[in-house]
């Protein structure tokens, strides 16, 4: 198997640009990792492995700092990202409820994008929306005091 078997030559393009950009410096493998993520939504595997071997470094290097740091994907994003709300007022007026009502209509979990792609599920520690919780926002837009009865027919205008 060839290391680029799974990406698109757009993916290619975009990984050889960056790694030539950082002068194949495993030093900037940080921010060759984060330049990827804004370029392409997410962090694919075999474009890890590409990095990797580009670098000269382990491919467990590459994935460790990808798992470690919450801001890498290793999923494609969703057309929608819908992001809940978990601190504690919003905890405490269900915002768990919210979560599984979520998983349970879209069948993902948190740090999941559906199926169709339609939707990615992010948690969130505060919003610092205490006062309207329990506080969901779909991409970027903020929903407040929101019932778990109430979710479905909420993200039905984002369908």
């Amino acid at each position: 198997m060839k290391i680029n078997d799974g990406l698109t030559q757009n993916e290619l393009a975009t990984i050889d640009k960056i790694l030539k950009t950082n002068h194949e410096d495993s030093s900037q493998l940080v921010s060759i990792l984060q330049e990827l993520q804004n370029m392409l939504g997410y962090m694919p595997l075999m474009g890890q492995r590409l990095i990797a071997q580009r670098l000269r470094i382990p491919t467990s290097k590459v994935y460790g700092i990808v798992s470690f740091y919450n801001f890498f994907r290793l999923t494609p994003p969703g057309k929608h990202t819908i992001s809940v709300c978990m601190g504690t007022a919003c905890y405490v007026r269900g915002a768990q409820g919210i979560v599984n009502e979520i998983k349970m209509q879209y069948g993902i979990e948190p740090g999941e994008t559906s199926i169709d792609r339609r939707f990615s599920l992010e948690i969130l520690r505060c919003l610092g929306c205490c006062a309207i919780a329990p506080v969901l926002t779909v991409d970027g837009k903020v929903y407040g005091r929101v019932k778990q009865t109430e979710v479905q027919k909420l993200l039905e205008k984002y369908i």
